[in-house]
């Protein structure tokens, strides 16, 4: 790992492409690894990164792990709370960020988050500041200034030369947190071996790439996909890989295909709820841009609804790309089950992850319920399985281990088709128990999801006196709706009553004009429960959303929904 660096970075917000020789990367990772020696960061230091995409991020990545220092990269849309609880629990003794952040057309104040995080974090020694924008920022004692355009200040007085520290194939790489049932974030250790040829060979072999690719995630680094195929695997790979800063609609909506024209990508990698959200507008937003370099379609981060899927495949790779529906977490490292790879010509199902990668090995396991949903489990050790959460290898042990001794539990939920064909129905804990039928709230989004005026949904489970619990659905409707919001409601009920049954059709639906969403487009479904059960009062912290007004709008329209019902 220590070893790897890329030839080739592509940034876009302002959307350029910057295409780096090997040297000039491999300048910058060497000063700013320099730059954290001489600060004292040793082997198995923890550094926090809360930066956006861009090409120093990348290289504060790298400069880590060619030091020896472990990387958490701690998405740049988390708060001051959020970040400090990170910082506390790996006890990082420095964090890297940037000035202010540029994300849909608006500046996001970096630098002022990390100042108040790093107030209740004692462990943080020095924190290093990028200049992202020509804003200037107030600088405090354990500020360092890190470069500007041309790597003045800290930077420009370190070598260009930086050894890589020797590293066993188990030392630590880097850990990332994500959401525990218990609240409190858990630090997932990833290695350096494993990980490293987990992503590589996945990245080469479930998209087709082909050296002179240009490989587009538009995911975030802060997350696992931004980690494994932003960074990591196409470059150990050699691929020309792109940072999106952006948002999918930002400045219109046909920004990814602009994009995908401008810097003739060949791989598109991206998460299903963007593709929903694109599906609102008309296709002349993608067709007028020339997408002929596309060779392979990706989707990542959720089951993808037929309607999205078709849309993707159809509209976006005219039908002739190979779409790849991915499944896998934070915990497997990389893509555990995909399409592909496969036999050249072999079927691949629409919105299904279909077959297990090289080496993964699943089970069925549990009660067999609504639609043969299953828990499903991996029963061999892969290269790019996660290895600890940092500081507490018991919760490891009792989270993917205990509930089925000698398995990794996914806590995802699958059926196996007769062809053995694995379908993916979401979260375990996203089903419904509605008088005894046991109900994944993905099924009845992916009918709801096929409405023609219907281009999102959200369902949640709500307690219910004696059904035990119903499904509640959100429905944003598209802007030119052929038919009325009644109209609309009452085909959506006898939809998902023939799709799936009766009992499944939601006994609520609201409509809305957009879903509450992280700035990675993650539905936050804790914030609709709450609405959804009358507890606006105690939505708790909003401040990851992407934007946080869309809470007044559910919650206005929740009580006229709630007015009306009363009335009726």
């Amino acid at each position: 790992t220590n070893n790897s660096v890329p030839n080739k970075v592509a940034c876009s917000d302002i959307s350029f492409l910057v295409s780096s020789f090997l040297r000039e990367l491999l300048e910058t990772t060497c000063r700013l690894a320099n730059t954290l020696k001489s600060h004292g960061v040793r082997k198995g230091d923890r550094v926090a990164i809360y930066m956006p995409p861009s090409p120093i991020a990348v290289a504060a990545m790298l400069a880590c792990a060619r030091i020896g220092a472990v990387h958490t990269v701690v998405f740049a849309g988390f708060s001051s709370e959020a970040l400090a609880g990170r910082i506390q629990d790996a006890q990082c003794k420095v964090v890297i960020t940037c000035n202010q952040g540029v994300r849909g057309g608006r500046l996001i104040n970096l630098k002022a988050t990390v100042d108040g995080a790093v107030k209740n974090c004692p462990s943080v020694q020095h924190v290093f500041v990028a200049q992202r924008t020509s804003h200037s920022m107030p600088m405090g004692k354990l500020d360092r200034p890190l470069e500007e355009v041309r790597m003045r200040l800290a930077m420009a007085r370190e070598s260009a030369e930086c050894p890589p520290e020797p590293m066993g194939s188990e030392d630590m790489l880097f850990m990332l947190y994500t959401s525990g049932s218990t609240g409190k974030p858990k630090g997932i250790v990833h290695t350096q071996a494993g990980y490293l040829l987990y992503t590589s060979l996945t990245h080469q072999y479930v998209f087709d790439y082909s050296p002179g690719d240009v490989f587009g995630c538009v995911a975030d680094i802060g997350w696992i996909t931004g980690h494994s195929y932003v960074v990591y695997g196409p470059l150990s790979n050699g691929a020309t890989t792109v940072l999106f800063e952006s948002t999918p609609v930002y400045p219109d909506p046909g920004r990814y295909w602009e994009t995908v024209q401008r810097l003739r990508i060949n791989q598109f990698y991206g998460a299903p709820t963007a593709i929903r959200l694109l599906l609102k507008y008309d296709e002349t937003w993608v067709t007028k841009y020339d997408r002929t370099s596309l060779k392979t379609l990706g989707s990542v981060g959720e089951p993808i609804n037929h309607e999205a899927w078709e849309w993707f495949y159809k509209v976006v790779g005219d039908g002739r790309c190979p779409l790849v529906d991915t499944w896998w977490q934070t915990e497997t490292g990389g893509v555990c089950i995909a399409p592909r790879p496969a036999e050249k010509g072999a079927e691949i199902r629409p919105a299904m992850a279909m077959r297990p990668f090289f080496g993964i090995q699943l089970t069925l396991m549990g009660d067999k319920v609504t639609s043969a949903l299953l828990a499903w489990l991996v029963y061999k050790p892969w290269p790019g399985m996660a290895r600890t959460i940092f500081g507490d290898h018991q919760r490891f042990v009792d989270a993917y281990f205990k509930p089925f001794p000698g398995h990794y539990f996914t806590g995802d939920g699958a059926y196996r088709s007769k062809e053995g064909y694995y379908q993916i129905t979401g979260r375990m804990d996203d089903v419904i128990n509605i008088s005894g039928h046991r109900l994944g709230t993905a099924e009845i989004e992916d009918a709801l999801d096929e409405h023609p005026d219907v281009p999102e949904t959200a369902v949640i489970g709500i307690s219910h006196d004696i059904k035990g619990e119903v499904p509640f659905a959100f429905v944003v409707l598209k802007e030119n709706a052929a038919k009325t919001q009644e109209a609309v409601v009452e085909e959506l009920r006898q939809l998902v009553a023939s799709k799936i049954a009766k009992y499944a059709v939601p006994d609520h639906f609201l409509v809305v004009k957009r879903l509450p969403k992280t700035r990675s487009g993650k539905i936050m479904r804790r914030i609709l429960r709450k609405v959804a059960m009358d507890q606006a009062d105690s939505l708790g912290d909003v401040s990851t959303l992407d934007d946080p007004s869309v809470v007044t709008e559910i919650v206005q329209a929740h009580k006229r929904y709630s007015s009306q019902s009363a009335k009726a």
